[in-house]
């Protein structure tokens, strides 16, 4: 288990980052209990919510279809690909000839969306047994319908697509990509968006991080109080922020831009993050990862967002946006921090206009969880 849950330090000598295998190695020993996996934890496979012609996505479907269908075609190709939808028929036809149909398990489901996500099951560890933590989605704090997405996972346990221990966490508004986690201890999250008055108003801050240690077992929370991106829809979802990509390592998202409206916002995300100490009392390696160019639509600015890349078996999945310049340089960025990975660009301009990106629409599920 530690050998993969963490990577090593960048740009030291062979003997730091021997140093440091043996320290994250000895880190991971130590999670006996229950635990939540970082997302590069050793992962069975990735759920996908279809799109279909009740989604948003009916007046653009087939060109959207044809962006799940690469995203679902570099998966296949490396651990399974579970797609949930309402007609499995219709997208074996769509996806035959393009994706690994070995890899590929069905849920036969009537969905709302396609936010994956934030309707996924949010999944610990307890020994070698998955368990499978059923929040309520709440459409983002009651923004959108998500009655059927919100039924996804008991659906997944009860047809035994996902196998382990089911819990009921109904009673509690939480989304998968409000938090990140760096498998041994620790929590990141966003105050506007845990402390939104639509999710939980029942609870204050303190309550909300207490409840957040005692189920997911970590020790602290860190909470970023600044940051957002113009047209968001999940009230600033640390997905699109900051991301932890090891241990030690944060990447997010920086707005060099004085005229743009996200740089003081994000200027004070950054000297928080610069704040924030690791469970050992040591400050993380931060990463800038550059600020999309804004894309506008219909007279609005649409959440683009390099910070919301998937973690994979083998691969980061990154999104793209049609600026050349901007999609190359957040890659090789990710290429430094991932060294063993391959880095893939996948164009989600598309995605934006319904206000979500490639890590907003997959969700990991660790070993053992999908067969």
């Amino acid at each position: 288990m530690g050998i993969l849950a963490g990577l090593p330090r960048l740009g030291g000598s062979e003997k730091d980052l021997q140093l440091n295998f043996e320290f994250t190695i000895s880190e991971q020993v130590e999670m006996r209990g229950p635990f939540l996996p970082a997302e590069w934890y050793p992962q069975s496979g990735v759920q996908l919510t279809w799109p279909h012609i009740h989604t948003d996505w009916t007046y653009i479907l087939s060109e959207v279809q044809e962006c799940f269908i690469q995203i679902a075609s570099e998966i296949s190709q490396r651990e399974l690909l579970l797609i949930v939808t309402p007609e499995p028929d219709a997208v074996k036809v769509q996806i035959e000839n393009k994706v690994n149909m070995e890899n590929v398990r069905f849920l036969k489901c009537p969905t709302n969306d396609t936010w994956a996500r934030d309707h996924g099951a949010i999944t610990m560890i307890d020994g070698n047994r998955p368990v499978f933590m059923d929040f309520t989605f709440n459409g983002w704090g009651l923004k959108f319908a998500s009655d059927l997405d919100n039924q996804i996972t008991r659906n997944a346990i009860q047809a035994k697509i996902l196998q382990g221990k089911y819990e009921n966490h109904l009673g509690f508004v939480l989304e998968g990509g409000s938090i990140e986690s760096d498998g041994i201890g620790t929590i990141l999250t966003t105050s506007k968006c845990l402390l939104s008055p639509n999710r939980n108003p029942q609870l204050n801050k303190v309550e909300i991080e207490e409840y957040l240690k005692s189920i997911f077992h970590v020790q602290q929370v860190l909470w970023l109080d600044h940051g957002y991106l113009a047209g968001d829809d999940t009230d600033s979802h640390i997905d699109t922020l900051a991301r932890f990509c090891s241990t030690d390592t944060i990447a997010y998202v920086k707005c060099t831009d004085p005229e743009d409206e996200h740089y003081e916002s994000l200027l004070k995300m950054e000297e928080q993050l610069k704040t924030f100490r690791t469970l050992k009392g040591e400050p993380y390696k931060l990463v800038a990862l550059p600020m999309v160019d804004e894309i506008v639509e219909n007279g609005e600015r649409l959440p683009a967002t390099y910070a919301n890349f998937l973690i994979i078996k083998d691969a980061v999945l990154v999104p793209t946006y049609n600026q050349p310049e901007n999609d190359k340089k957040s890659q090789n960025i990710l290429k430094k921090i991932f060294p063993s990975h391959a880095v893939i660009g996948i164009n989600c301009r598309l995605l934006i206009k319904q206000h979500g990106s490639l890590h907003c629409v997959t969700m990991q599920y660790p070993q053992n969880c999908i067969k």
